[in-house]
């Protein structure tokens, strides 16, 4: 056992090799924005420079992070480290490929994207890692995995902190499958909605909810709870399979 994991741990060397070069490369801006920060503050008293050390430092973060998100998405389109559906083991190549599109996305949302969230650079950022999206789409979250797995609807809306993830874990296997969120629906804020799930056109999610794998809501649904259960819209209540209102117990 503890030799089938130092292999697999000497396995992901190359890969912390390509995360260095690509964060490198996205660090180029902000070397060259703090070194002529540093330039410009030669000539001035201390607090001068201190205070142009201070805004180069700041703008070359941003330099940075504007850059890596165009790196990355680059990087992914080279290499083609796209999540795509798949049933099977943890180990093995096609879910290395996950693991690599995956943390890829994740090398910006750790450092970055939080500070660009609600805005539409998030969502140009997602598109370039191959999510679909339609217009006038409100993303306030950055829990986003598989993003080539995901498509969003026109007008859709997703609340502060919800989780989209196109895969899931099941009687030892990973599983990675569609998610497909419809026209005008809203996923509540920190929902939860994990992989094969289909969303109908202006469904409703509410806040805190978890969407089980294989569930589909119909257009114009609302469904809440964990897992999340269909409710009459107006008494948010669940719906028995006549779709009546259940009775409290």
């Amino acid at each position: 056992m503890l030799l089938k994991l130092f292999v697999q741990g000497l396995a992901l060397l190359p890969l912390a090799a390509i995360f260095i070069a690509l964060l490198g490369t996205a660090l180029v801006p902000a070397v060259g924005v703090f070194r002529g920060a540093a330039q410009l503050a030669q000539d001035l008293p201390l607090w001068g420079q201190y205070f142009s050390y201070g805004v180069g430092i700041a703008a070359a973060f941003f330099a940075y992070g504007f850059s890596l998100m165009l790196v990355i998405p680059a990087a992914c389109f080279v290499l083609r480290a796209y999540a795509r559906e798949y049933r099977g083991p943890y180990f093995s190549a096609e879910a290395l490929r996950w693991y690599f599109s995956n943390a890829l996305l994740y090398l910006v949302r750790y450092t970055f994207l939080e500070f660009v969230t609600p805005t539409p650079f998030g969502n140009i950022f997602y598109k370039l890692m191959g999510m679909k999206i339609g217009d006038g789409v409100f993303i306030n979250t950055t829990h986003i995995s598989d993003p080539a797995m995901i498509e969003i609807g026109d007008h859709v809306t997703v609340g502060g902190s919800a989780v989209l993830v196109a895969h899931y874990a099941q009687s030892g296997y990973l599983i990675v499958a569609p998610v497909s969120v419809g026209k005008g629906a809203t996923i509540g804020l920190r929902a939860t909605v994990m992989g094969d799930v289909v969303i109908g056109a202006g469904a409703r999610v509410l806040p805190n909810s978890v969407v089980l794998p294989k569930t589909r809501i119909a257009a114009g649904e609302t469904w809440g709870g964990v897992p999340a259960v269909k409710l009459d819209p107006d008494s948010l209540r669940p719906l028995d399979a006549a779709g009546k209102t259940a009775r409290r117990k």
